[in-house]
């Protein structure tokens, strides 16, 4: 434990207008491809991490059998990617959760890449408190 002197590193955000946890984003993928083989899907969401600069602690994927869907995630140091494909309906659901100097945004070319580019995207600042940003 470290002592009350110990500065301890910050991973929030600082926005310029907000300071929160950091930013989650909800990918709704549609006429999606590439949705049922576990060991690519992890490959490219390593990908997707390393280019929104976070770093890849370890993942787990699961397939339900041959030509059905995937679950999976990725732990990053930074928070998490988790990803379901449905492939009989073409869709996968992917959240993306980021903090620190990590942009989740980022994580967006590859999925287009290899899933689709018909994405629907929504966004939240997650642990935003304003008594942190009352003092800007």
């Amino acid at each position: 434990m470290p002592d009350s002197k110990t500065v301890l590193p910050d991973y929030f955000v600082d926005d310029g207008s907000d300071i929160f946890a950091g930013t989650h984003l909800l990918v709704d993928v549609w006429d999606a491809r590439n949705l049922t083989n576990p060991e690519a899907i992890e490959k490219s969401l390593v990908r997707a991490a390393e280019d929104a600069r976070a770093t890849v602690l370890n993942g787990h994927f699961h397939s339900f059998g041959s030509g059905l869907g995937v679950s999976g995630v990725l732990l990053l140091a930074e928070s998490h990617i988790s990803i379901h494909t449905w492939p009989e309906r073409r869709f996968a659901s992917i959240d993306v959760f980021m903090c620190g100097k990590c942009n989740p945004y980022d994580t967006l070319p590859e999925i287009k890449k290899i899933f689709s580019n018909n994405l629907t995207i929504s966004a939240s600042k997650r642990g935003l408190n304003p008594a942190f940003s009352e003092g800007k």
